[in-house]
């Protein structure tokens, strides 16, 4: 069996935010940009792996979702405890740097873990935890 990742969702509450975050902080290219005002489904993903991609979403677009799910989502995502990914980086050091002068804001500088690896940590503009680890 050949299976990958072909793309994964996280939720943004301001696209326009959002984009810059991805695009211009973290160095995604924007891949397709659809819908008009916060109703935008933007995918973005890292140069020359066009296999891999970010869709951001706006959140509890479902119809299925009713309206005390909504609130527990804006909520989950204000406390930043919604959405969350893990990105990986040649130079965990360096891509701390250009991040956070890109205006990201930081939750945690990096740090070798106990468990073996160096990361650091951010959150998008939706309140998203981003988690970046050197690779090996």
């Amino acid at each position: 069996m050949d299976i990958s990742i072909h793309a994964s969702f996280l939720p943004h509450d301001d696209p326009d935010a959002s984009l810059a975050f991805y695009r211009d902080a973290l160095g995604f290219e924007v891949r397709t940009d659809v819908g008009q005002g916060k109703m935008r489904w933007i995918t973005v993903g890292p140069p020359g792996r066009p296999d891999t991609s970010i869709l951001l979403a706006p959140p509890a677009t479902d119809p299925g979702i009713t309206e005390d799910e909504r609130r527990t989502i804006a909520e989950m995502m204000a406390k930043g405890t919604y959405g969350w990914i893990l990105l990986a980086t040649p130079n965990v050091d360096d891509t701390f740097e250009k991040v956070q002068a890109g205006g990201a804001e930081v939750v945690q500088e990096p740090i070798d873990q106990p468990y073996g690896i160096r990361d650091c940590a951010f959150r998008d503009p939706a309140g998203n935890l981003i988690r970046i680890q050197q690779r090996s």
